[in-house]
């Protein structure tokens, strides 16, 4: 496959034909080398049923051909016309509350109606088949950021058909069914699967559990079968054209490993400064590296930023004006996880609609300014760097383990109000990210057998299958860090009945738990050590747990369970199970994590001050560390040795306010 550097974003329909070769021109002239386009023209290509008008975007291509930039086509099904809404109004989606969602915006689509998957198969083929064969466009791009804009995704009588089907293909019968969800709690049995409905809301609010959580996963299967519906007929029509789809970090409406079985490689939309942050003042570097590597999980490889932060964003409201050097920073960063092309968003801002104060690279009047000079500047630097490491990886020795079933099943009953299973996850990514540990996430599906270490936080849903995969890593040597609610629930959503809390690996973590406590307006204390150890504090929750064969490492230090184990270490086979029965703050998963990384002899890459990141990409004996400065000022870091500058500059131990450096080591 053909490697490309970067990349950007383009609406050539959106400005003067005359303005596109100069388009073209300074694009070429700044070091673009792909472009994306096409992803919410339906209307210009179609304007009526089976008339289709793509003159202008092959006019486009051929103008960015000629500056040898080729070009990635996203289909427009996130946009469905007017002109369909007004043929078929029932194709727009319906709320939780029975409410129907109107055209106007983007995914104003149910993904499951037959009438608007007709209307899809009808454009696809066609698009697809007046592509295949041109040799500026390389690949597609399915969709748009599939799970946005549906906030609760389609409740309307197309899904509920589709979730009944999705049922009896799991269940079988209506028996096993009501089994399975616990119907005969509040009179909730079923006669045959006709009278069952989508979990709309209720009159007392809550739903069945078991219900919620089957109703997730059918979601997650209808929006990857949706982008498998597309990319069938797009790899029939053209074989040798690669498929990807710009997915949303921790975004969980679909299952992104299973939607990455379908993806040649996958892409991913990054806005560290997006206006809808809840705060933007506040270090957020780790976060983003977290979803960075989270991206990296799903094909277990190098990825692509399809939209990378240009300048401003906005919508409604506007987040804050990157700083001098920053829209390089955040750049780096992507490439420093593991992405081996950044397409930033937008070439310039759209001077209509909704994304107006969305800014690009250019501003409205089209004259380059600061942002331009900046990443232009940096794509010079840099793209001998980007051809250089191209499928370099991290290897990492440490992994967190991402479920989304876990997490659907703590949407549905997060236990304490501000508990939320990402973040829980975030408590121990930041934590090592602090440390400059390289770390990599990993599913139930995957192979753990080469990490020294697993943090497997809120494992509630406890399977026999998934107890003996856990319980043989550790007998094999590893190390495993296991959580509260971990072993309460069954695959259905039932509360596990037999044995001890957590279920199924009570052995494995050498406890069994006693009691708990929701924290409910107050804060945990948490002494590591000998009685009067080092204090830290937690939240959210506490298990009260009593040991059989685990040791004690740190006890609670506040309430009636003051003394009792709050983390403990078992040792099991050749390896260690660590049971934290608390969510951390940021001191007390320092520690923890210290504790799992000296047991299984793993060292970070450096220490650095606070807001400087240190991330290692291997290729073929080499190992690139990158540095990068997220503070507004200077920052020192001692290099480890061996190293030396990637670009040949001199070392003097500085990074500048918001800057990088790369270095290489040979083996």
């Amino acid at each position: 496959m053909k490697h490309y550097t970067f990349g950007v974003d383009y609406y050539p329909e959106h400005w003067p034909r005359e303005r596109w070769a100069t388009d073209a021109k300074m694009m070429r002239e700044m070091g673009i080398e792909v472009v994306r386009m096409g992803e919410f023209s339906w209307a210009m290509f179609e304007p009526s049923a089976g008339e289709f008008h793509f003159e202008t975007l092959d006019e486009a291509i051929a103008i960015l051909g000629r500056e040898g930039i080729d070009v990635i086509l996203g289909t427009p099904t996130a946009a469905p016309p007017a002109w369909i809404i007004e043929q078929n109004p029932e194709i727009q989606p319906t709320n939780w509350h029975g409410h129907q969602r109107f055209f106007g915006g983007r995914h104003h689509d149910c993904q499951s109606n037959p009438v608007y998957r007709e209307h899809i198969r009808r454009y696809v083929t066609a698009f697809a088949a007046h592509y295949a064969d041109n040799p500026h466009v390389m690949g597609w791009q399915v969709d748009n950021e599939l799970g946005n804009s549906h906030g609760d995704l389609c409740y309307c009588p197309s899904c509920e058909k589709r979730f009944r089907r999705w049922l009896k293909e799991k269940y079988g019968t209506i028996e096993e069914l009501n089994r399975a969800w616990g119907t005969a709690f509040w009179s909730q049995g079923y006669p045959d699967f006709e009278h069952i409905h989508a979990p709309k809301i209720t009159a007392a609010w809550g739903q069945n559990p078991s219900q919620d959580l089957d109703w997730r996963r059918f979601t997650s299967d209808l929006v990857c079968e949706f982008h498998q519906f597309q990319a069938d007929i797009l790899r029939k029509a053209a074989p040798d054209k690669w498929i990807t789809h710009n997915l949303m970090g921790f975004s969980s409406k679909p299952s992104y490993y299973k939607l990455g079985e379908q993806l040649d490689f996958a892409s991913h939309d990054q806005y560290p400064g997006g206006h809808f942050h809840a705060r933007h003042n506040e270090y957020r570097a780790d976060w983003h590296a977290a979803e960075l590597d989270f991206i990296r999980a799903v094909k277990q490889k190098s990825f692509w930023i399809m939209e990378q932060q240009s300048g401003i964003t906005g919508w409604e409201i506007l987040g804050r004006t990157p700083r001098p050097g920053q829209l390089g920073l955040w750049a780096m960063q992507c490439v420093a996880h593991g992405a081996d092309t950044i397409v930033f968003f937008r070439w310039r801002s759209c001077a209509m609609g909704t994304e107006q104060y969305w800014h690009g690279l250019l501003p409205h009047n089209g004259v380059p300014g600061r942002y331009f000079r900046e990443v232009a500047a940096f794509m010079k630097q840099y793209a001998p760097l980007l051809r250089e490491i191209s499928g370099a990886g991290p290897k990492a020795e440490v992994a967190i383990l991402r479920s989304y079933e876990q997490e659907y099943a703590f949407q549905i009953q997060p236990h304490h109000p501000q508990h939320s299973y990402i973040q829980h996850l975030a408590a121990y990514y930041k934590a090592l990210h602090r440390a400059n540990v390289p770390v990599d996430f990993v599913g139930e599906h995957h192979d753990w057998a080469d990490y020294k270490v697993l943090i497997a936080p809120l494992q509630f849903l406890m399977t026999p299958e998934m107890a003996e995969k856990l319980r043989a890593y550790v007998q094999r040597g590893g190390r495993l860090l296991l959580t509260w609610r971990s072993g309460v629930k069954d695959a259905t959503n039932l509360c596990h009945t037999e044995g001890a809390v957590p279920c199924m690996v009570d052995d494995l973590c050498g406890l069994a738990l006693a009691e708990y406590d929701c924290l409910r307006d107050a804060e945990g204390k948490v002494l590591w050590g000998a009685q009067e150890g080092e204090a830290y504090s937690s939240r959210h929750w506490c298990d009260i747990v009593e040991t059989t064969t685990a040791e004690t490492l740190a006890t609670y230090g506040h309430d009636f369970y003051a003394g009792t184990p709050a983390v403990t270490r078992n040792a099991f086979g050749q390896g260690a199970a660590y049971y934290v029965g608390t969510t951390p703050g940021d001191e007390l998963a320092d520690r923890i994590t210290a504790q799992l990384l000296a047991d299984a002899h793993l060292s970070p890459l450096m220490e650095t001050p606070h807001g400087v990141e240190a991330v290692r990409r291997v290729k073929d004996g080499r190992t690139y560390l990158f540095l990068l400065n997220h503070n507004d000022h200077p920052a020192h870091a001692d290099l480890p040795a061996g190293f030396r500058t990637w670009d040949g500059a001199e070392w003097t131990g500085e990074l500048t306010p918001m800057g990088v450096q790369v270095f290489v080591k040979e083996a």
